[in-house]
């Protein structure tokens, strides 16, 4: 008997002891999967002024809590081990603490000292990434169901998704919701924190970089079954390649001239004839855009990487499968007027009109 339990004992022993490797196995390779260093979205590789300041003050909150952690956590090992209750023996006695002033007192103190430390820099922070931006370029970022609108006022640009900026300046974003949508959170991770947009109200972000590149982001707020989905692309261009992309988005749209019997140009009056212009806007035509589900602008849409709120590579693959029913690429809510409806297009209808869409640059 005395044999059987004993080996019951050591298999089960051997049971935890995998149960706990296997644990430990986990946890350590989601915590060597989040030391990467090249993620696409890493805010631990700040590009411009302000993401240092919040990187550094997260670094600086960071090594506070190791401390304190450290020390705390010493200090429960510590006294569970020189404390425990040793096999045959009876619990030492301890002397209490309770009702004594002088420590109460101390681990009163003790956290608010570091409170009032990490308060500091964090106002000092909070003052500095909010200081006006100076010569800065303004653009209004509309957050809608799921994509990004870029409007750049002063230059008399817009686009969508994909915004381009000029390195060593600082950009100031003015940042709002739809009326009728729901709240957003732009988050560019290496160039500045979070800011959400709030149906009827403003809020204002000054991003920069300081490196030409393309810099990932997305919304960081859920906003419903595409939030996931609801990415955007920073490009950032040295200055005299950011005015000459200006330039390219001014010009008039690539439609196809009158008589004209080409695929683009049956595209083209598809595009018209299907109901497309009735949410997407081509600046210079009849394509008015802005309807009960009003879609990005289309202006000079092949100048563009990436299309479906950044989400899909603008290849003609992805334009036919899109076409053909968007809600296969992406979650859409058609009954609430939310993203791109299936039109229920032929094959043929299909092929004219990534034609004409891959020409509108």
């Amino acid at each position: 008997m005395g044999s059987y339990s004993t080996v019951r004992e050591a298999s089960t022993s051997i049971k935890r002891h995998r149960l706990a490797a296997g644990v430990g196995l986990v946890v350590l390779s989601l915590v060597l999967a989040a030391c990467g260093t090249d993620g696409a979205q890493d805010s631990l590789s700040p590009a411009s002024e302000r993401a240092r300041n919040v990187d550094g003050l997260f670094t600086f909150t960071l090594i506070i809590a190791a401390v304190v952690f450290v020390l705390v956590q010493g200090a429960i090992i510590y006294t569970a081990i020189k404390f425990r209750r040793k096999k045959g023996e009876e619990p030492r006695p301890v002397k209490q603490i309770h009702g004594n002033t002088r420590l109460e007192i101390a681990w009163t103190i003790a956290p608010a000292l570091i409170l009032a430390g990490l308060a500091v820099p964090t106002v000092q922070t909070i003052f500095e990434n909010a200081e006006d931006p100076v010569n800065a370029v303004e653009i209004t970022v509309t957050g809608h169901q799921w994509w990004w609108e870029f409007d750049y006022p002063d230059l008399g640009v817009v686009t969508a998704n994909e915004m381009h900026i000029p390195v060593g300046q600082d950009i100031a974003l003015t940042l709002r919701a739809d009326s009728g949508d729901v709240i957003h959170s732009f988050w560019v991770p290496r160039l500045s924190g979070k800011r959400d947009l709030v149906p009827g109200h403003e809020n204002t972000l000054t991003i920069s970089a300081d490196q030409p590149g393309l810099y990932l982001g997305q919304c960081a707020e859920f906003c419903g079954l595409s939030h996931a989905n609801m990415r955007l692309r920073v490009y950032a261009h040295e200055p005299a390649d950011f005015d000459a992309w200006v330039q390219s988005q001014l010009a008039a749209a690539a439609i196809p001239p009158a008589g004209d019997e080409s695929l683009r140009a049956e595209g083209w009056e598809l595009f018209l004839g299907r109901g497309c212009a009735a949410c997407h806007a081509i600046d210079g035509t009849e394509a008015a855009g802005g309807g009960l589900n009003p879609g990005p602008n289309l202006t000079h849409f092949a100048m563009r990487d990436t299309f479906a709120g950044a989400l899909y590579d603008r290849e003609p693959a992805n334009l036919s499968a899109w076409l053909a029913n968007p809600s296969d690429l992406k979650s859409m809510e058609p009954d609430l007027n939310r993203g791109m409806p299936n039109l229920g297009l032929t094959d043929e209808e299909i092929t004219a009109l990534v034609a004409f869409l891959q020409g509108l640059n």
